[in-house]
């Protein structure tokens, strides 16, 4: 029998499940690419001072060197000057990768602390489920990309240090500091072209591991339906339930209906049970309602018991449409249920007697 195909959408609780167990739609290549970003913009910014300030201890080392008896601590303090002036420069650097690379990371899979994609897999070191994974339908896109990132740098780069050629095969006749100041423009424009190509690679990478992920979230119908019997119970097992419920509820309104004062009919579609007790309640109250048979068996109990029965269509269907059972009628309704009971009332006053 083939296996049925995965056709459904993925349920809240199906990608709660997964995101628990680390599975979560990233791209590594993006947050690669914003943060190799981020470190060429800062590293452009600060490449001047930083460069400045290596000039400037070197200056000062071969200045005072010369006049100066060497010893352990005078290398020790031009090391902790040097490491000082490559502190100052690398640390925002250091620190701009760091914000941009939890941040891309925020944006893509939000805040989630989970600790299952550490525990050990041995399917993993498995030899055969590794040889087929390296034949999957995953590795060879992965390889294909890994393909064309090499070729696209390679492009790039070419291409940058083609169109400044002639600029290179004149450095011997420039300033060494030029020198490296050209040197360092020729490889931002590289830095930036790569990785500008490389952000598009990954958002294109980002759109295929989001189809990915849904894709492999996907459930089958019968899946589903399994899923809604462990979240919401099985629907037959509820609809017996209710039914149950509904039989204990009308057993409940039944045995109520001999100690109403009053039944209003329409005269048999409708059957509405009154009752009223001036010590304790503010308004008449509706004990038991029904249409059809269950009025049919509401009129009988009231026959019964000796509960009069008054027939006033539009008032037992005003009360059926806008009183629940346990409910007490509402002010509209007072004058012609104070006209109904007043008239029972004096029915039963020779009674009394």
């Amino acid at each position: 029998m083939p296996a049925e195909e995965r056709t459904e959408q993925a349920t809240p609780r199906r990608r709660q499940e997964a995101r628990r167990r680390g599975q979560v739609a990233r791209s590594v290549d993006l947050s690669s690419v914003a943060v190799f970003l981020a470190v060429v913009l800062v590293l452009k910014a600060v490449s001047e001072g930083a460069l400045q300030g290596a000039m400037e201890s070197v200056r000062f080392a071969l200045t005072n060197l010369s006049h100066t008896e060497f010893s352990p601590a005078l290398a020790l303090s031009f090391a902790m000057g040097c490491l000082s002036h490559a502190a100052k420069a690398f640390l925002p650097v250091v620190g701009v990768a760091m914000v941009v690379g939890v941040l891309v990371n925020l944006l893509q899979v939000g805040v989630m602390f989970t600790a299952e994609p550490l525990a050990p897999n041995w399917a993993r070191i498995n030899p055969v489920s590794g040889f087929v994974r390296l034949l999957s339908r995953r590795a060879f896109v992965e390889g294909t990309k890994m393909l064309l990132k090499v070729l696209l740098i390679g492009w790039l780069a070419f291409s940058a240090v083609r169109a400044d050629a002639a600029m290179l095969l004149r450095t011997s006749e420039i300033d060494p500091l030029m020198v490296l100041m050209l040197v360092g423009q020729l490889l931002y424009k590289i830095a930036w072209r790569v990785g500008m190509a490389m952000l598009v690679l990954a958002v294109l990478d980002y759109g295929f591991q989001r189809w990915e992920y849904e894709k492999s979230l996907r459930m089958t119908k019968e899946e589903v339906k399994q899923e809604m019997k462990q979240t919401e119970g099985d629907p037959q097992v509820k609809s017996r339930i209710r039914a149950r419920q509904q039989a204990i509820a009308r057993r409940r309104m039944m045995q109520a209906v001999p100690k109403a004062d009053v039944v209003v009919t329409n005269p048999t579609h409708y059957a509405v049970a009154l009752q009223y007790d001036s010590q304790k309640m503010a308004a008449p109250t509706v004990v038991a309602k029904g249409m059809n048979l269950l009025a049919l068996r509401i009129r009988e109990i009231a026959l019964q018991h000796g509960v009069p029965i008054v027939e006033n269509p539009p008032l037992a269907q005003s009360l059926y449409r806008m009183v629940d059972v346990g409910e007490q009628i509402p002010p509209a309704l007072y004058q012609a249920v104070a006209e109904v009971l007043a008239y029972v009332y004096r029915l039963r006053r020779p009674n009394s007697r």
